[in-house]
């Protein structure tokens, strides 16, 4: 469980928490834990997300078992600077899905002395960095790696894996189109799946020609 130790209270500024991993790890239920937690302490909360996120509900962070805290839908990171005036704490869902002025705004923030927890996905559905979130890790005071189960090992999981064709890096969706993976079950799900899109027709070789003297 995560608790915020900050000793020296004279010091006027925030910092930057950031909660990461695949998909049904979690990363949203604790962000509202943390957020609500801070609300029950009367501190000023403000909620964002990406306006492209509309799984669950236009304004709320929803988790994926349902725990949900009313948020601001933005367009862009610009807004979130824009929109926290007088805060004590911002919290940012889906931090992936942002542009990359995203990590600007996040240290911004924490330089007036605002608690910044945000959370996102780690990779994308190819096993890739996705988007800001190796930035914001890398300028974060604090990072937790959360973890789901994996569908087919029951190892811990990491990887969100895709399970429709589609290749478009943002698609919203749930259990019908993502699961969560290990290592080893990624690996071979790709590996399968790249061998099933190979072109495995053999070219015709045409016939041997034959010398006068066969």
């Amino acid at each position: 469980m995560f608790l915020e130790n900050t000793v020296n209270h004279s010091e006027q500024f925030g910092w930057i928490e950031v909660i990461t991993g695949s998909m049904f790890s979690g990363k949203t239920e604790e962000l509202i834990r943390r957020l609500k937690r801070a609300q029950f302490a009367r501190q000023k909360v403000e909620i964002f997300k990406p306006i492209v996120d509309t799984r669950y509900n236009e304004e709320m962070v929803v988790s994926h078992d349902a725990n949900e805290i009313r948020s601001t839908p933005v367009p862009a990171a610009a807004n979130i600077r824009l929109l926290a005036d007088d805060c004590d704490v911002i919290g940012i869902d889906e931090a992936q899905f942002f542009d990359d002025e995203i990590v600007t705004v996040c240290n911004d923030l924490a330089n007036q002395g605002i608690r910044v927890v945000v959370a996102g996905l780690d990779m994308d559905f190819k096993g890739n960095p996705f988007g800001p979130m190796p930035a914001l890790m890398a300028t974060a005071e604090y990072v937790t790696k959360v973890h789901a189960v994996c569908t087919r090992t029951g190892n811990l999981a990491n990887y969100s894996f895709r399970k429709s064709d589609n290749d478009s890096l943002v698609l919203l969706g749930e259990t019908a189109e993502y699961e969560p993976l290990s290592r080893a079950a990624f690996y071979k799900a790709m590996l399968r799946e790249k061998i099933g899109k190979m072109d495995v027709t053999a070219e015709e070789v045409p016939p041997k020609k034959r010398n006068k003297y066969e």
